[in-house]
């Protein structure tokens, strides 16, 4: 049965703040932008706490893994849209969390057999001009040796030389061992004058490469959102359709949160898919939504989600309310999901919070 709600259904556009005192110790400096992005107990500290709260929408016009790499540089997350082949979706988070702040796994590799004729298409198919000689040819392989533009000249070398012959060996280069820092290997870098430096583990396989160039870029990102592994997060969108094998293939590729995209968040479909996700990777971090109201909020709360996205039909971008006909003022939606327990003054705090959550989420998408 139809309910029919009389009262107003506010935007945010329809509030203003009122200011306050503003003191001297009130500078920009002095404010925190760290935001938790997943449900957490009192006393403890969100698995995943953005630096700036900054999530782009799961969009195919919006969140690839190039944005997914730019925003967590900066402090944000990214959820790599899931409207598209699990296999793809899974080679972009992959490439995501192969950025290991500063160490970089080898995107290039050959094996001493192959030609110059082999390097010269690479180059031109990936646009990496530093090549990984391995002995199978892998990212990890037995590591032999170094290939950079300095090693040939394809207007004069033959094209059929195999790289061996003109490779810089392992024992001509310079490297780091496994467990090296960041600092070690800049220091290493900047001490032999190189621009790579491979890093090897105790049996000589590849792990990464650190480059000179990628030393400025991590000191111009002091915000970046790393894992304990010093890698990007990454997180993903998925539908209450195939997730019993995109879930899978998602965790096997290093996700770290996932998110169900959906105009309309409050289903039994939602429901049976956390619970499989929890069921059987109850390590994952699952988002659900989109909610207008605690109905709708709860159930899904109830059900295991990690966290709730509120707001159907109020992007600047969204269609929604057009094709189904649904949804909810933004700011009428946010307050009313609020725990009513919640004193006048953290409701009002925890608006304030949404509202400048509002403004940044606009300016992303």
């Amino acid at each position: 049965m139809a309910n029919i709600f009389n009262e107003v259904s506010r935007t945010f556009n329809e509030y203003l703040i009122i200011p306050g005192l503003t003191t001297k110790e009130h500078t920009p400096d002095k404010v925190n932008l760290r935001t938790p992005l997943v449900k957490f107990k009192k006393g403890e500290e969100s698995a995943i706490t953005l630096n700036i709260p900054f999530v782009s929408s799961i969009m195919q016009s919006v969140s690839d893994d190039g944005m997914a790499k730019a925003l967590a540089k900066e402090g944000g997350l990214s959820f790599i849209f899931g409207s598209q082949g699990i296999e793809e979706q899974s080679r972009m988070v992959k490439r995501v969390k192969a950025h290991k702040a500063g160490f970089v796994e080898s995107r290039a590799n050959l094996t001493p057999e192959h030609t110059l004729k082999d390097v010269i298409e690479l180059k031109k198919r990936t646009g990496f001009s530093t090549i990984g000689v391995t002995e199978d040819g892998s990212a990890t392989g037995s590591f032999k040796g170094l290939v950079t533009g300095r090693d040939y000249r394809p207007s004069r070398d033959d094209h059929n030389r195999k790289v061996k012959e003109f490779m810089t060996p392992l024992k001509d280069l310079i490297y780091g061992k496994s467990g090296v820092s960041l600092k070690e290997a800049n220091d290493i870098i900047w001490e032999h004058k190189l621009n790579t430096l491979p890093i090897l583990d105790q049996d000589n396989n590849l792990q990464y490469f650190v480059f000179r160039k990628d030393y400025d870029s991590h000191k111009e990102h002091p915000r970046e959102l790393l894992d304990q592994h010093k890698r990007l997060l990454v997180g993903a969108g998925i539908n209450t359709r195939d997730y019993q094998e995109r879930v899978p293939a998602l965790v096997e590729a290093g996700v770290d949160v996932v998110c169900i995209d959906s105009s309309d968040g409050y289903s039994e479909w939602q429901k049976d898919t956390i619970e499989y996700i929890k069921s059987n990777f109850a390590h994952v971090l699952v988002g659900a939504g989109n909610v207008v109201d605690r109905d709708g909020f709860m159930y899904l709360a109830e059900a295991g989600a990690d966290f709730v996205k509120v707001g159907v039909g109020g992007g600047s971008i969204c269609i929604t309310r057009e094709q189904k006909g649904i949804g909810r003022g933004q700011a009428t939606a946010l307050i009313e999901v609020l725990p009513p327990e919640m004193s006048i003054s953290k409701r009002q705090e925890s608006i304030f919070l949404f509202v400048q959550m509002e403004v940044l989420y606009r300016i992303i998408i």
